[in-house]
Formats: C-alpha cells, structure tokens, sequence
C-alpha cells in the first residue's frame, strides 16, 4: 500500500478490539488506550495490510481499462439480458457532471465517469446493467425498471450512488422508477 497518512486513535472505552477505516486521505486506526508502543506498530501495520485486501476485493477489475469493462459488460450481458444487449463500445470519459454513465442506444455506445473507477465492483455492475438495458428499452419507464431490477444488487447500488454524491457535494441524482 502507498505511504498514506495515518492517525492513531486511543479509546479508554476501547478494550480488545482493533478497527481501521478511510477518511478523506487519512487512515484512522482506532486501539485500545492501554497498549504499548510496540502493540501499536504490530497493529497499524496488521490492519493497513487488511483494509488494503478488503478494499482490493471490492474493487473491480473492470477499471483497468476500456477493454476489460467491455468484457465486464459481456458477461452482465450475458447473464442479465441473454445475450441481448450488445454495446459496441464501453469507454472511460472524464467525469461527467449530471451523471454516473450514459448511453447512445442509435450507436450502441456506453460511456462510464471515471468517478466509478474506485467504487465496489456490485455497484459499477449495476451502473453497467442499468447503461446495457438502455440497449434494450430507451428511456427510464416500466419495462426498463423490470429489466434492471433483474439484477439483485440495484437498491443497494443506487443508495451507494446517492451517498457518494451527496457526500461529494456532486448533486448527481440516481434516478429510480
């Protein structure tokens, strides 16, 4: 994991357990207030080494490149839609500033906000989904809604998707059915 900063928090309430997380560019680390110096860097380094494998699990291959979110968007294409939605292109843009993705159903073209690239792989699955059944059914109307509630993840992605931006002051809005 790249040098980030880290800050050390000791509870007295705190008794056995051990917990880190990521804030802003920080990484809190919060321990008990009664262990030593020597505990201290035991832990620091046990818990960046898990949050490192935590966060890589979540996050989707699919961001390495334009080629590998097509074949991400094959394999939701194939599962969700049989096969049925074939985009001829899926892209990384720059961020977008009123949305996460967008489709152009007349060229078959799906391009993604590189906002998206850090987020959990269940959640730019779902934008993939939700971009591949535009393919499908233009516009956000009953049909399309059945076809995207397909994939089991959807209210879940979309609150995700709300907190993010509400969070980074975005003013994206996810829009439901």
């Amino acid at each position: 994991m790249a040098k980030a900063q880290v800050e050390v928090r000791r509870s007295w309430r705190r008794r056995r357990t051990v917990t880190a997380y990521r804030e802003g560019d920080k990484i809190i680390v919060l321990l008990p207030a009664r262990m030593s110096r020597a505990e201290e860097e035991h832990w620091v380094e046990e818990m960046l080494r898990k949050l490192q494998r935590s966060e890589t699990r979540r996050r989707s291959p699919a961001r390495s490149s334009d080629e590998v979110l097509l074949a991400r968007c094959a394999e939701l294409n194939a599962k969700h839609f049989g096969g049925r939605a074939s985009p001829s292109s899926v892209r990384w843009v720059p961020p977008m500033r009123t949305r996460w993705a967008s489709c152009t159903p007349g060229d078959a073209t799906i391009r993604i906000s590189e906002r998206l690239r850090e987020v959990p792989s269940w959640v730019l699955d779902y934008v993939l989904v939700h971009e591949l059944a535009h393919l499908l059914v233009p516009g956000h109307g009953a049909d399309f809604w059945k076809l995207v509630r397909a994939y089991p993840k959807t209210d879940r992605a979309m609150g995700f998707l709300e907190g993010l931006s509400a969070a980074a002051g975005l003013g994206i809005e996810v829009e439901g059915d």
